[in-house]
C-alpha cells in the first residue's frame, strides 16, 4: 500500500491538458435582483481534495476563493426575492405556466453551454471522478427536462373545470412564496437543482446558497441565472451558513425551506423562524441505510451491489449502504468475495480513466474515519482488507471492518465515507430490532431469494423506511420515483412529480353553477383576463 499511496498524487505535469485549471479563481460576484454584484469584503479560500507533488513535498491545491457575505448582504438578497414575489402579486408568481417554462428552458440551454467548466470543477472541488461528474451534470439537465414535462402534464389536467353538487370549480396549483434552497456537497449540482428548479418553475422566488464544497462550480451558471429570469426571481448568495442563513430564517420572510444536510442543522435553522407554522420544509437528512444479507441469497449479486452501494463516490452519499448485516452461514464467503471486489477498485485522481476511489473533500474527514476504525479495532473488530484504513493527505483507502457490534461508534454513527462495517448475525430479530430502534429511516436493502422471508420483512420494514430495495443497493433514482424518509431522515417527498407539489398549493376558484356565473367565467377565459383562471392547453 505504501508504494500506491506514494504514487497517488500527481505532479503538475501529470495532469492532462484538458483538466488543467490555470490560475486560482478569485470569485467576488454574487447575484441579487438581476445584477451580478461585487463583494469587496473577506473571502473564503477554496481548497481541492487533490494534492500535487512539489519540489518540497505534496501540497493541497488552492482552487481560488469565494465571497464570505455578511448577514446584512444576505438579507438584501432575501429582500429582492420578497419584492419580486410581492405577496403573490409579482410578475413571476402571476406569469402563465407556459411563460415560466420558457424561462426555465432558456436557462437550460445556457446551462448546457457550461458543461465542461462545471464538470471540471466538480472533479477538482469535491473529488468526484470524471464519469460520475459528467453523469451528475447530464442527469441534472435531464431532471430539468422531466420537470418541465411533468408540469405540462399537471397543468393540462388542471385546465378543465369540475362540477360537483351544483358548484363549478377549477383547481390549479399556486406558488407558496419565497424559497430558501440549500444543497449538499456530495451532489452540489444535482440535488440542489432537484429543489431549486421545481421551486422556480412553480412561481416561487428563490434565495439559493451553494454547498460549502462545490461552491465555485456555480460561478459558470451565474450569468445564465441572471439572463434567464426576471430580476429578484433567483438570487445567489455565499458565506457561512451560521451567519447568512441564520439571518434569513430569523427574518421570518422565508416561506419554503429546502435543505439537504444533517437533521441537527435543519432543526437548528427551523427553530430560528418566528412563524414555524407558516414554514413549509422539504428536507433530505441523515441516513444509516443497512444492507441485510439473508442465508438464502445470490451471493455474487449481493456482494456486487454491496460494494457499489457502500463505496460509490467513496461512500459519500446519503443513500449509501452504511452498515451490512450478514448471516453467519454466508458471512465468510461474503467477506472473501467483498475483499476481492474491493481490491479491484482503482484509486487515483478524478480525471484518470476507470478510477473509483478518490480524495475526500471534507477537512478533517480522514481523522474522523481514523477515529472510527481505531474505536472499532480497540473493541474487537479487524480491518480485513489489505491496506484498509491507510491514508495520505486527503485520501483514505477503504476499511472493511469485521466483526462489528453495538459497542462500536461505527455501528451507530453515519460515517459518510469509505468505512464498511459488517455485523454477523444468527437471529434475524436482532437485525429487525436495529431498524426498528434506529433514529433514521431513509432506505434499506434486502438480499435474499426466499419469498416467505422477504415478504415478511417487507411488511415489517414498510413502516420504517421510505424505500425497500430487493437485491439491489440503496439509491435515489429513477427521479420519477418518490425520494423521502422517515424519522430523522427526511421531511416531505421529492421526485419529479412530488417536488412540483411540495413547492405549491392547490387553489380553487369556485362558483354556483348558474347562467350568469357561467357567462362571467366564459368572458374571463375568452378575453384572457386572468392568468390563473384559464383553459390553456400546453403542448
Amino acid at each position: 500500500m505504501d508504494p500506491l499511496l506514494d504514487s497517488l498524487f500527481p505532479s503538475p505535469d501529470d495532469i492532462p491538458e484538458a483538466w488543467h485549471l490555470g490560475e486560482p479563481l478569485e470569485q467576488r460576484d454574487y447575484l441579487v435582483n438581476g445584477e451580478l454584484r461585487r463583494w469587496d469584503g473577506p473571502l473564503a479560500t477554496v481548497r481541492s481534495p487533490v494534492w500535487l507533488k512539489q519540489a518540497d513535498g505534496e501540497r493541497q491545491v488552492i482552487l481560488g476563493s469565494a465571497p464570505l457575505l455578511d448577514a446584512d448582504t444576505a438579507l438584501t438578497a432575501l429582500d429582492a426575492a420578497v419584492q419580486a414575489y410581492d405577496k403573490g402579486r409579482g410578475s413571476w408568481p402571476n406569469m402563465r405556466v407556459a411563460e415560466r417554462i420558457q424561462h426555465v428552458e432558456n436557462f437550460l440551454a445556457r446551462m448546457r453551454e457550461q458543461r465542461t467548466a462545471v464538470v471540471k470543477l466538480l472533479m477538482w472541488e469535491i473529488g468526484k471522478n470524471l464519469k460520475d461528474s459528467e453523469k451528475e451534470f447530464d442527469r441534472t439537465c435531464d431532471y430539468i427536462v422531466d420537470t418541465i414535462n411533468a408540469l405540462k402534464d399537471l397543468d393540462r389536467r388542471s385546465s378543465r373545470f369540475e362540477l360537483e353538487q351544483g358548484t363549478l370549480g377549477q383547481i390549479r396549483r399556486a406558488p407558496l412564496g419565497v424559497a430558501l434552497c440549500m444543497g449538499p456537497y456530495n451532489y452540489p449540482l444535482n440535488e440542489t437543482f432537484t429543489t431549486l428548479i421545481p421551486a422556480l418553475i412553480m412561481g416561487n422566488t428563490v434565495v439559493f446558497k451553494p454547498a460549502k464544497f462545490g461552491v465555485l462550480l456555480i460561478r459558470p451558471l451565474l450569468e445564465a441565472f441572471r439572463d434567464s429570469f426576471p430580476p429578484g426571481v433567483i438570487n445567489v448568495i455565499y458565506g457561512r451558513g451560521r451567519e447568512t442563513v441564520s439571518a434569513l430564517m430569523a427574518s421570518g420572510k422565508v416561506d419554503v425551506f429546502a435543505f439537504i444536510g444533517t437533521h441537527k442543522a435543519a432543526s437548528d435553522l427551523k427553530k430560528l423562524h418566528p412563524r414555524p407554522h407558516r414554514l413549509r420544509a422539504a428536507l433530505g437528512l441523515d441516513a444509516k441505510n443497512p444492507g441485510i444479507v439473508l442465508p438464502q441469497v445470490d451471493l455474487d449479486n449481493a456482494v456486487e451491489e454491496a460494494v457499489t452501494g457502500a463505496l460509490s463516490f467513496n461512500g459519500q452519499r446519503c443513500t449509501a449502504l452504511k452498515i451490512l448485516f450478514v448471516h453467519e452461514d454466508v458471512v465468510e464467503a461474503f467477506l472473501d468475495k467483498f475483499q476481492r471486489k474491493l481490491a479491484a477498485l482503482k484509486p487515483g485522481m478524478p480525471w484518470e480513466p476507470g478510477v473509483a476511489l478518490t480524495p475526500l473533500p471534507e477537512p478533517g474527514k480522514v481523522d474522523y474515519l481514523d477515529g472510527l476504525v481505531a474505536d472499532a479495532t480497540a473493541k474487537g473488530a479487524r480491518v480485513l482488507n489489505e491496506g484498509g484504513g491507510q491514508s495520505r493527505g486527503s485520501f483514505f483507502y477503504p476499511a472493511l471492518l469485521y466483526p462489528v457490534n453495538r459497542d462500536m461508534r461505527v455501528y451507530h454513527e453515519e460515517q459518510f465515507g469509505p468505512v464498511v462495517p459488517v455485523v454477523p448475525y444468527r437471529d434475524l430479530q436482532s437485525v429487525i430490532d436495529y431498524v426498528l430502534d434506529s433514529d433514521y429511516g431513509q432506505q434499506l436493502s434486502l438480499f435474499g431469494n426466499d419469498p416467505q422471508t422477504i415478504g415478511s420483512l417487507v411488511d415489517i420494514f414498510a413502516n420504517q423506511v421510505g424505500r425497500i430495495n430487493l437485491n439491489a443497493q440503496c439509491q435515489r433514482g429513477p427521479d420519477t420515483y418518490p425520494f423521502n424518509g422517515r424519522k430523522n431522515s427526511a421531511e416531505g417527498t421529492l421526485s419529479v412529480h412530488d417536488a412540483l407539489r411540495v413547492f405549491s398549493i392547490r387553489t380553487l376558484v369556485a362558483t354556483r353553477f348558474q347562467e350568469a356565473n357561467k357567462t362571467l367565467i366564459s368572458e374571463i377565459i375568452r378575453n384572457r383576463q386572468s392568468s390563473f383562471l384559464t383553459t390553456d392547453y400546453i403542448f
